[in-house]
């Protein structure tokens, strides 16, 4: 055989190798609830119960990921979202995980909301290697990639956030007596430890604190306790429905103390309008969200990219409720680590890409505040920043704060 024909075959040889690997290469990977044609997402949100206020969380994520969709998905895939409600019940949360990754076989749990539903559900998710990701509660222990590498919050946990409102009682009301309300789970917990890991040596200016459960068709009792304990400062912990019955009660009491408002819990429309706009005036909370009653984003082009998604994919959502803005922007998130995936759809390569998003940002996050996690990052939102109620909106001030906690 003459030796050019030879060195043609070899070539021909080498090119078939070489294609074969290059086609090894960009083989499409996809574990359970992805395919070329689609993205199978589970949820889990309270719809009914005592906590059914965050409800509108789930369908504004289900509206957001409807335009996806309608604009061509994510590299050619749709997004099947499953959402399936827990009624705020923690065994009903364990059935409904074990329903959405036995029987609907997705590929990932995306934002299920509550402290105790996600920790009852946290070993199983570890367990069967599937993403428990983004969840919509901010305790600390989210935040454990060692122990539970695959878990990640989004939102600023609760060590910081109490740690915030200590600087600012320390600056402001050195000689203050404060009066705390908690909600008796994680949350609480961890909401008190950095209110009180904040005020460090003065951590003696708490004189009273009463738990409450979510479950509780009343707080009066633990209010009223509370103003006679003689403080001047009232710091409440609460999910929507016992935060509207606080600032209710305070009000009826006539009790005018300093007064500070978990921000799970500033929505205008779920909670001040229920518990009187005149009774939340001068609340201070925190903020990491633009606030689409805020007047200070009328003209704003990332409000109006929201409006507009609103008024398109959610038209009975109501603009008043911040949930909806937090909807959307976890949403964006979502659809921002599935973009990296491109087309490794694994379980793994979801949880190793939640875990490189560099300097991402939703157009209604603050400005400055940033997403960023690595492989031992797992808090994306560290920053917030003041904010208090003037009987209409709410009103930012101060700088952007970064939070102390989760390193």
């Amino acid at each position: 055989m003459p030796v050019r024909a030879i060195r043609l075959i070899a070539l021909t040889a080498f090119a078939i190798a070489s294609s074969a690997t290059t086609a090894a290469h960009a083989q499409k990977k996809y574990d359970p609830g992805a395919s070329d044609t689609e993205i199978k997402i589970g949820n889990i949100m309270p719809y009914s119960g005592p906590a059914s206020a965050y409800g509108v969380i789930g369908k504004a994520q289900a509206a957001y990921f409807n335009k996806i969709n309608a604009e061509g998905g994510i590299n050619g895939r749709k997004i099947n979202f499953i959402s399936y409600d827990d009624a705020f019940s923690p065994p009903k949360a364990v059935e409904q995980a074990r329903k959405l990754v036995e029987s609907d076989e997705v590929l990932l749990i995306f934002q299920p909301l509550g402290t105790q539903s996600n920790s009852a559900t946290q070993k199983y998710m570890n367990a069967r290697k599937v993403p428990q990701l983004f969840v919509a509660t901010g305790a600390t222990k989210w935040g454990d990639p060692q122990n539970f590498p695959w878990t990640m919050g989004w939102q600023p946990n609760y060590q910081s956030e109490g740690r915030i409102y200590a600087a600012y009682i320390l600056k402001h009301y050195p000689n203050g007596k404060i009066a705390a309300l908690w909600q008796n789970d994680d949350a609480g917990k961890d909401q008190m430890k950095g209110l009180r890991d904040g005020l460090g040596h003065k951590a003696n200016m708490i004189i009273a604190d009463k738990s409450y459960e979510v479950s509780d068709p009343t707080i009066d009792s633990q209010i009223v306790a509370l103003k006679d304990s003689g403080a001047d400062i009232f710091v409440t912990w609460a999910a929507p429905k016992g935060a509207a019955q606080a600032i209710r009660k305070v009000g009826e009491l006539g009790w005018k103390p300093a007064y500070f408002l978990g921000n799970v819990s500033t929505s205008v429309a779920t909670v001040l309008k229920p518990a009187g706009l005149e009774n939340a005036k001068g609340i201070i909370s925190t903020a990491y969200l633009k606030d689409p009653t805020d007047p200070l984003w009328r003209d704003d082009p990332g409000i109006r990219t929201w409006s507009a998604f609103m008024d398109r994919y959610f038209p009975d959502g109501d603009k008043t409720n911040n949930n909806n803005v937090y909807g959307y922007a976890t949403a964006q998130t979502m659809v921002q680590v599935l973009k990296q995936c491109g087309d490794d759809l694994t379980r793994e390569n979801v949880m190793k890409q939640a875990a490189n998003l560099k300097d991402f940002s939703s157009e209604v996050l603050l400005p400055g505040i940033r997403i960023n996690t690595g492989p031992n990052d797992f808090f994306p939102i560290e920053q917030m920043q003041l904010m208090k109620f003037n009987g209409e909106t709410w009103e930012l001030f101060g700088e952007v704060i970064t939070g102390e906690v989760g390193h």
